[in-house]
């Protein structure tokens, strides 16, 4: 299916909910740290109840290690900097979507390394700044799923 990856999440309920989304979806889960939370966080395993067990979840000490892991995947950041719109890109199986930590989003490098069309961004109201971060991941992953017609899914 497809790569979500948190970059330094700072908030345990938004991981849980991802957890519970890749779960839920067939995506793999990876994490990035520093994390900005113990895993053992009570609210983390209340956000992602008993899914952690069930989901594929993967955590990296480095960016570099999640790009090894993830090997070769086409990638997808996340930013209200992006400048094409989530649901204007034809998404394949095995794409990665990144996601950067909830208080500051991705490292300006981070983006400046991606091509402009994969620099994606999910349209909100003028003047706002941003959504949660776990709507955004649904969002997206959703997205990306639709146009696979749900493949794999019941």
């Amino acid at each position: 299916m497809f790569h979500i990856v948190l970059f330094q999440p700072e908030i345990p309920p938004n991981t849980g909910n991802s957890i519970r989304l890749a779960a839920n979806t067939g995506c793999t889960l990876h994490l990035v740290k520093p994390l900005g939370f113990d895993l053992s966080d009570a609210q983390l395993r209340r956000a992602g109840m008993d899914y952690s067990e069930i989901a594929d979840l993967r955590i990296h000490e480095s960016w570099e290690d999640c790009l090894k892991a993830l090997n070769g995947a086409r990638l997808f950041a996340l930013s209200t900097r992006g400048s094409t719109r989530h649901d204007k890109v034809s998404y394949r199986e095995g794409d990665a979507f990144v996601f950067g930590p909830e208080t500051k989003g991705l490292p300006q490098a981070m983006l400046d390394a991606l091509p402009a069309e994969q620099r994606i961004r999910v349209p909100l109201v003028p003047g706002n700044r941003s959504l949660n971060l776990s709507n955004t991941v649904a969002l997206v992953v959703y997205e990306a799923w639709r146009q696979l017609d749900f493949a794999g899914g019941g």
